[in-house]
């Protein structure tokens, strides 16, 4: 059988995000979507996705194909009945389809003709920017159990002090001194060759991925994740750092999601609390305006390649898009468009030529080409958003 991951109805419901990736590489727990799905199938997946991405994310199709919404996080009951899935047959939770089985170059945008197996227990869906780090914890606990299973964590080392030592897992490679790790409200996941340094405080969940740095003294708050290549410091609480990114200072970054490529400046703060305690409310794609959360507590979205100066101030539920670059006093309006360069007191269209200089260099010290398809996609990016920047 082959699997293949797409994007589904809630893909522009998470952008800036999927502006440069597929909804299955959003990462969300320790894994990225697509990671979860291939663990639990055992097989390589490929993607359907927006045209400009598909040279970079392709799909390959066989003779039989299972199609699986990427929306949904994979559990061992809806895998079971994925693994089962016969042609013309499709997996639904409400008016949802999670999975369905089809022939190679067969039309899939009516199931009328399908039989349809209705999904009665839980499952955990991606549907919004906020799902990412409000559903983090749930989504930490799961891929804890499923990397862990029948394995043995490294030995914590005597000179860190640990609460509930049973929930964490350190791989091969990874260095922590002098910390203290809480796994009594959820379990600690280090990653390979990833590095707590001395005086961090860790309260689970948490996962911190391969090559990820704590840096000294850096107090973090479960559900957080900091994905692979990020260096982190200073306050986090509740947040999901996607990876090759850094917060590397003190300043509080709380309920809040960070692409790939980003950079926050020392004493970067975001607000993730209105203070009237009112509800949150975000910037939608889809309406062009601002969408009710249901949250109390939320912060900054960030997309890839974005950055800002030393002490930036994000108020409560700021959406800032794609290479984007913000400095200056006082706080930016809660919707920055993608490449915008500029802050409170206005912004200035961020030219792709100079935001594509940075991203070279900045790709560079990681050892990753910025290639000429990456170009291509940021390209695109540029011009779909041109409607949002003013000048």
């Amino acid at each position: 059988m082959n699997y293949i991951l797409f994007d589904g109805p809630n893909r522009n419901n998470l952008l800036p995000f999927t502006y440069t990736r597929p909804v299955a590489d959003i990462r969300v727990g320790i894994l990225t979507i697509r990671e979860k799905w291939e663990s639990y199938l055992d097989y390589t997946t490929t993607t359907v996705t927006e045209d400009y991405l598909s040279e970079k994310f392709p799909m390959v199709e066989m003779e039989i194909n299972t199609m699986i919404n990427a929306s949904y996080l994979p559990n061992h009951e809806i895998v079971a009945l994925v693994r089962e899935l016969k042609i013309n047959q499709a997996i639904f939770k409400d008016e949802d389809v999670i999975a369905f089985c089809v022939e190679e170059g067969a039309e899939h945008d009516d199931f009328s003709n399908f039989e349809a197996i209705e999904f009665q227990n839980d499952i955990v869906k991606i549907e919004h920017t906020w799902d990412i780090f409000s559903k983090n914890g749930e989504a930490i606990t799961d891929d804890f159990e499923l990397i862990t299973k029948n394995r043995k964590s490294q030995p914590i080392p005597s000179t860190v002090n640990t609460i509930n030592s049973e929930q964490i897992f350190i791989e091969k490679g990874a260095k922590i001194n002098f910390a203290t790790l809480n796994a009594s409200s959820g379990p600690i996941y280090i990653g390979r060759d990833s590095e707590i340094m001395e005086g961090s405080l860790v309260r689970g969940p948490f996962a911190l991925c391969s090559n990820g740095v704590l840096k000294l003294g850096a107090k973090i708050y479960g559900a957080t994740t900091i994905g692979p290549f990020s260096k982190v410091g200073g306050e986090v609480n509740n947040s999901v750092i996607f990876g090759y990114s850094n917060k590397g200072h003190d300043g509080f970054l709380g309920n809040s999601v960070l692409g790939e490529w980003c950079n926050l400046g020392a004493d970067t703060n975001n607000s993730n609390l209105k203070n009237n305690y009112a509800e949150v409310r975000l910037w939608d794609y889809n309406t062009e305006g601002f969408a009710r959360t249901g949250l109390q507590f939320c912060g900054l979205m960030m997309g890839d390649h974005s950055k800002c100066g030393i002490n930036s101030m994000f108020n409560t539920g700021t959406v800032v898009g794609v290479s984007s670059n913000i400095f200056g006093s006082g706080f930016p309006r809660n919707f920055v468009p993608s490449f915008s360069w500029g802050g409170s007191k206005g912004f200035v269209t961020y030219k792709t030529n100079k935001a594509f200089e940075v991203a070279e260099v900045v790709m560079k010290r990681r050892a990753i080409n910025f290639t000429q398809l990456d170009k291509s996609i940021l390209e695109h990016v540029f011009e779909i958003t041109q409607k949002y920047r003013r000048d």
